[in-house]
């Protein structure tokens, strides 16, 4: 019964990490270079941007989307939560704040940017009112 029991939490841990959205941009940079994939940085408010958090909804939590990312990409996400509960460590702050000025210098929310192995623009994108399928052709068609 123990057997069983532990099979099933393995299963589960396995299942819920097939979306893995890095923590530290320079591991996900990493992760991208060592597994040869494509990373998709997401500049969010996750908690005042509301097309952020439709895409966040209808998007990334997809079945669809997270099949996909699974094997093409490596994925981080840079938020600027507004609201004191959400505020993110100074470090993780300013590393976003740094990738937004490369990155994302006009603060568009939410925008979507496809980059290379080598930190090269590929594509970018935002909220669009697809499907998670049609977004994920979206996605592909800029890779």
């Amino acid at each position: 019964m123990k057997k069983i029991i532990l099979l099933f939490f393995v299963a589960l841990a396995t299942s819920l990490s097939a979306q893995d959205w890095q923590e530290d941009y320079t591991q996900a940079l990493a992760l991208s270079k060592a597994d040869n994939k494509k990373m998709v940085l997401v500049f969010a408010g996750s908690d005042w941007c509301a097309p952020c958090i439709k895409l966040d909804k209808t998007i990334w939590q997809s079945e669809e989307f997270k099949k996909f990312a699974q094997n093409e990409l490596i994925l981080y996400k840079a938020d600027f939560p507004r609201k004191k509960a959400n505020q993110l460590s100074a470090e993780l702050s300013a590393k976003n704040k740094e990738l937004a000025e490369k990155f994302n210098p006009q603060g568009h929310f939410p925008l979507v940017v496809l980059l290379s192995e080598k930190e090269e623009v590929l594509g970018r994108t935002g909220y669009l009112k697809l499907s998670p399928k049609e977004y994920v052709a979206h996605l592909k068609s800029m890779l």
